[in-house]
Formats: structure tokens, sequence, C-alpha cells
């Protein structure tokens, strides 16, 4: 069965109150929390570069070299903090990035970015002075 933590999705949204700003936070804060060790931002990154489709956790194992057993530890982790999704197809498991939550997630950390100024760089490059 899919397991989805649709708790974390929404607290991504926008509902202007403080009790939703310290939800949002804690949702952060928890999908910080995931990514902060150094395999599981590796499984991560590699089921957001292959996308929607996913991958069986036996070739995430293979991909990245981590042992089965600690695969299982770390994707459960991410899944709970509503990073990755889980879906049975026939007799494997496959795992997706969640990517309304990444986006949500991206879109928390820069809501307040340059104080509502143009984050952009310009075009144009800056000219050095002549010596």
């Amino acid at each position: 069965m899919l397991h989805r933590s649709p708790c974390v999705v929404q607290y991504f949204e926008y509902a202007g109150n403080m009790e939703s700003s310290k939800i949002r936070a804690n949702a952060a804060l928890d999908a910080f929390a995931a990514l902060s060790n150094e395999h599981r931002l590796a499984i991560f990154r590699l089921l957001v570069q292959v996308g929607p489709d996913g991958l069986a956790a036996g070739d995430i194992a293979d991909k990245l070299g981590i042992p089965a057993s600690s695969l299982s530890f770390h994707l459960a982790h991410l899944t709970r903090a509503g990073l990755t999704e889980q879906r049975r197809e026939s007799r494997s498991l496959l795992y997706s990035a969640n990517f309304p939550t990444m986006n949500g997630l991206i879109a928390f950390m820069t809501e307040n970015c340059c104080g509502g100024a143009s984050c952009a760089p310009s075009a144009a490059p800056k000219r050095r002075k002549a010596s």
C-alpha cells in the first residue's frame, strides 16, 4: 500500500497565521533533519535525478553501495519526513521523491528572500575599474 504523509505536504501551504508558520517551520526542520545524513541525502538526490518513476530499493542499494538493512532505515526516515513515497509493483517496493514536498520546502526557504526584491543576478557583469 502506498504510504503518503499528507500532513507534511499541507504544512508547506501558505495560510498566513502564526500557528501555521510554526507547523511549516517544524515540517521544514523534520525534512532538513532527514536530509542531514550523507546516506539519506544521497538517496534523495538519486531519487530526484531519476524522476517520478522512482527506483526499486535494491537498485538504490546497488547504485549507492548501501547495505539493504541500512537502506530500509534511511528510506523509512525519508518517508516519515514526507520526502519520499513508496509504492509496490509486483514484488518490488519502488521509492520516488515526493516532488510537491520538495518544492514546498524550497518555496518555504525562499518566500521572504531578499526582502521582496529580485534575487536574480543582473545580466551584465560588473565592470572593473582600470588600474
